[in-house]
């Protein structure tokens, strides 16, 4: 929950602060080298002379002869043949006058430099986003917010391997979208943190008083001291002081000896207070080492020296203030990296705000779905309910919704999980849109709703009802749980609106038969079930994933998506597979058929040869003989689609998916792993489309993660696992078995190098030919049961996929061994126990 909230925090700081803060990027970077620029391009100024600089009398006469007007401050750097600067008196009230150059060697007044109007814009922005004292509180509460940045950002990533510095430094370039921005605001932000941190600390000593001050009794050796460099002046409350310079140039002299470089003079602002002066020796430990006199602007006598040398490393630092806000403190590598960190500054602004903007377009995706219809609370509408593993019945339940409210019936959309027996006896009319899992069983999300209702009995006669029912006829029980409800509603009492319509598959005719009933019940004209169009994907990638194996090839698919494709981790990709050319070539030589007539297939003109290729091609050809080539492809059945669990996120910017090749009885490939992983070239185009597979759908909290698979399994667990890690939530724990570790560890460096970066705080694995005894996945539960148990009591959510028969059912057995039945039942009816398996 903390980390929910810093994680909040850090965004929402992050879009209204970050334009700030680029800005102040910037034009730091800009103004970091102002020095050196302006002399540059100003070189024509500097005109040295073998007679070596001026005297401070001799500049100040000269400079108050040209200027007819008092000199306050002289700074003169011997480092470089640049110009001096000073400061004339200033205007009553205010706390400095105007600031001239001159030249050191002549004492001439010279025009302001080129460039200086653009640098004093620079500071301008860098410091009140010219805006004056308004401004000034805008950057000074984004420096503070600079600071949280760096310090939520780093518990926000801290990786679980905190010593492994690749985890914190190094970029995976191959990565795109979302995962890439992530990835790059991550890592940048690691490489600039301690520099903005630096810069944030320092930079708030000239944003606030209470912090200057507070810096100042922390660090200073005395309770005078103040931070380092030319402070601002002091405003006249009396007569204009007498100055004798050679007396003071004398006491400078003999003061500073003779490596003095460079000297800033600041007179006093009244008579009676001493002169101070900042001095440079030319081995000073840095550009701003400065050290301190206080002499008497009459007289010449130094009543104070302050040496940087003795001062200690605390008092230092106080002095060194804007040297480390500039990086200059470290010297040249430190000045051109505090440079590269705040140029840098615009990079977090912006991938920050991609990262946000991603985040809002697939909440307002995950919206839209929902957008048309308007729920209805009052119990006078309709109840739609609906019961789904894979996502297809809540698609069928969102549409038949969408045919009630176009036809102006109130209408509510709700899981059977949330229905119960009082909202039951409160509906008058309900449709139920029911899948079947397996073998008669109900969706693991509907298995509270079976237990706590269909085991009761209720008065329901005043209900009507209809039930759309789907299944797989391989199975012996057939729509099993569907003719379970509509049988309990029957003994309730309820009424049926018309006979319960059974789908096989996605049979189309089943399907017309429900829409053509509502459209009776509803008055309003039949409407076709709106699905998800057929669109044309690319395959980009086919990578053969174990090599050697003992088991079945598995390749790695990589799919190019059509323009605006979205899908979320847990989602499935249905496939319209083909016949391999060859296999469709054999099957009309069978025939006797040329392969070469055009005919339509789905408004498209073919070929007979393509044509056939999208039907089933049956092995007895005696029902069609005489048949014509367009007869032909309308009496064959089309194939049946394939699903495969997606293996990645939107951000990746490729679906992929993890397939395995299945191998029949007669030695040929299966239909759908023989396209993907072997017929389609690579850059083919295949027809497919995703479905939305809530039930696999991520927790909206940030609860731990249990992630159990085997084999292809991985697919859907990987996709999880990749956005759980875009969200910078670590703590996951993937439990993964295969045959051996040397061939079918799929995705192994990438899961080593997310157990290294904190992404998953836990990798078990189970390699069932890897010894003598066979291992698997359940082993691991029952070898892992105390972790188990405390990761459940901390609210972790199970998630398995892959095979019912094989690996599911032998960690769910596993599961109620461990845990109890009842633990169990609680788990699924919460929404904590999910599975997608085949």
């Amino acid at each position: 929950m903390f980390k929910k909230i810093v994680f909040q925090l850090h965004w929402f700081f992050g879009i209204s602060a970050g334009l700030v803060l680029a800005i102040m990027g910037i034009t730091g970077a800009l103004y970091s080298f102002e020095g050196e620029i302006t002399r540059a391009l100003n070189a024509e100024q500097s005109r040295p002379s073998a007679q070596g600089y001026l005297t401070p009398a001799e500049l100040a006469a000269r400079i108050e002869a040209a200027t007819a007007d008092r000199v306050t401050s002289l700074w003169v750097d011997g480092r470089h043949d640049g110009p001096g600067t000073a400061f004339l008196s200033p205007p009553p009230g205010e706390r400095r006058g105007p600031r001239i150059v001159f030249d050191p060697y002549t004492g001439e007044v010279l025009a302001e430099p080129v460039g200086q109007g653009f640098f004093r814009l620079m500071l301008n922005l860098h410091r009140f986003l010219a805006m004056g004292e308004v401004g000034k509180q805008i950057t000074a509460a984004s420096t503070l917010a600079l600071l949280f940045f760096c310090l939520s950002g780093l518990y926000l990533r801290w990786p679980r391997q905190a010593l492994n510095w690749r985890v914190w430094l190094t970029l995976d370039w191959k990565k795109k979208g979302r995962s890439f921005n992530w990835d790059l605001h991550a890592v940048a932000g690691t490489w600039a943190l301690l520099f903005y941190l630096c810069a944030g600390l320092t930079g708030l000593y000239w944003s606030y008083d209470w912090y200057r001050e507070g810096l100042t009794r922390l660090l200073a050796d005395t309770p005078q001291q103040q931070g380092g460099g030319r402070g601002a002046h002091k405003v006249s409350n009396g007569p204009v002081p007498e100055v004798d310079y050679e007396a003071m140039w004398q006491g400078i002299q003999q003061a500073a000896g003779p490596h003095l470089v460079a000297w800033n003079l600041r007179l006093p602002a009244a008579a009676g207070e001493p002169a101070t002066v900042f001095y440079l020796l030319d081995d000073a430990e840095h550009p701003r080492a400065f050290n301190q006199l206080h002499i008497d602007p009459k007289s010449g006598e130094v009543s104070g020296h302050e040496r940087y040398a003795d001062k200690s490393l605390k008092a230092q630092l106080l002095v060194s203030l804007y040297s480390l806000h500039v990086g200059e403190y470290f010297g040249m590598p430190g000045r051109i990296l505090m440079l590269l960190a705040s140029a840098s500054m615009p990079l977090f602004f912006i991938t920050g705000w991609l990262l946000y903007l991603d985040r809002r377009r697939k909440k307002r995706a995950a919206l839209a779905a929902r957008a048309g219809l308007q729920a209805d609370d009052s119990g006078e509408g309709w109840l739609v309910g609906f019961a789904s593993q894979s996502g297809f019945a809540e698609q069928l339940a969102w549409q038949s919704a969408g045919q009630l409210q176009a036809a102006g019936i109130p209408v509510r959309v709700e899981p059977l999980s949330r229905v119960d027996a009082d909202s039951l006896r409160k509906t008058r009319k309900a449709l139920f849109v029911v899948s079947t899992f397996g073998d008669g069983e109900a969706p693991d999300a509907a298995q509270g709703f079976e237990r706590k209702v269909l085991g009761a009995s209720l008065p329901l006669e005043q209900l009507s009802y209809a039930v759309l029912a789907l299944g797989d006829r391989q199975y012996q029980h057939f729509c099993g749980f569907a003719r379970r409800i509509n049988h309990w509603l029957g003994l309730q009492g309820a009424q049926r609106l018309f006979d319960s319509v059974e789908v096989d598959g996605a049979d189309q005719a089943a399907l017309q038969r429900w829409q053509q009933h509502l459209s009776e019940l509803t008055g309003a004209a039949p409407v076709h079930f709106e699905q998800a169009p057929w669109q044309r994907w690319t395959l980009a990638e086919r990578r053969l994933l174990n090599p050697g194996s003992q088991g079945a090839p598995v390749y790695f698919i990589g799919l190019t998506p059509p323009a605006q494709s979205t899908w979320q981790a847990g989602d499935i990709l249905e496939i319209r597979p083909r016949h391999a050319s060859a296999r469709v070539q054999a099957w009309l030589q069978h025939s006797g058929l040329a392969g070469g007539e055009a005919v339509t297939l789905d408004g498209q003109h073919l070929e007979l040869r393509e044509a056939l290729a999208e039907r089933q091609l049956p092995d007895s050809f005696a029902h069609l003989v005489g048949l014509h080539a367009q007869a032909l492809v309308d009496a064959l059945v089309p194939l049946s689609t394939r699903e495969y669990s997606i293996a990645s996120v939107v951000a990746d910017g490729v679906l992929q998916l993890i397939v395995r090749q299945t191998r029949l009885a007669d030695g040929s490939l299966g239909l759908g792993s023989g396209w993907l992983s072997q017929h389609l070239p690579e850059g083919g185009q295949l027809l497919a489309r995703v479905r939305r597979n809530r039930g696999f759908h991520l927790p909206e909290d940030d609860c731990p993660l249990i992630l159990i698979g085997s084999g292809t399994g991985l697919a859907g667990l990987r996709s999880l696992l990749r956005a759980r890690a875009l969200a910078g939530q670590g703590r996951n724990w993937l439990l993964f078995g295969e045959r051996n570790r040397a061939c079918d560890f799929f995705c192994g460096d990438e899961l080593q190098a997310a157990l290294v970066a904190g992404e998953l705080q836990h990798l078990d694995l189970a390699f069932s030919r890897d010894q003598a005894e066979r291992r698997y996945v359940q082993d691991l539960l029952r070898e892992q049961h105390e972790r188990l148990h405390t990761w459940l009591a901390e609210g972790a959510a199970i998630y398995v996929c892959g095979s019912l028969q094989g690996m599911a059912g032998g960690v769910d057995t596993t599961l109620r061994e461990l845990l109890g039945e009842q633990v169990v039942q609680e788990l699924v009816e919460d929404g904590r126990y999910r599975r997608d398996v085949y």
